[in-house]
């Protein structure tokens, strides 16, 4: 389900009227998402597919990073590779879907942090390279 992000349109009210208020406007729409998983190849992967079905305009691997967290009643420590996906929030449930189906973790991390602000036309760019399904 797509977290409840509070557009600007839905301010009582109120439009954008200057630069700064459309750049933020615009950029509400705009998420970046969060996984990680096991290995660069399989980082890459997930990169890829979603790159490729349109869900996510960019997507970054980041070189590995230590996770420690609880699983199965014990505290866990892991090499893990991070994907950073770039998307409008049109595409999260077909991104989230995609890569719970992709993804070979249980319980795979998925988290989505709108975009508060950013570049125009990196914005722009974002919206003409994803398309919700």
């Amino acid at each position: 389900m797509v977290p409840p992000f509070w557009p600007v349109t839905t301010w009582p009210g109120r439009r954008p009227t200057n630069r700064r208020s459309l750049l933020v406007a615009q950029a509400l729409t705009v998420l970046t998402v969060l996984t990680t998983t096991d290995s660069a190849e399989k980082a890459e992967a997930l990169a890829r597919g979603a790159v490729e079905a349109r869900l996510a305009a960019c997507a970054q691997v980041s070189a590995p990073v230590t996770s420690v967290y609880h699983w199965q009643n014990a505290i866990e420590t892991a090499e893990e590779w991070q994907v950073l996906f770039k998307t409008k929030q049109a595409c999260y449930p077909a991104l989230e879907a995609h890569l719970t189906a992709a993804h070979d973790y249980d319980t795979p991390e998925i988290i989505a942090t709108p975009v508060l602000a950013g570049s125009a036309a990196y914005l722009e760019w974002i919206d003409a390279e994803t398309v919700a399904p």
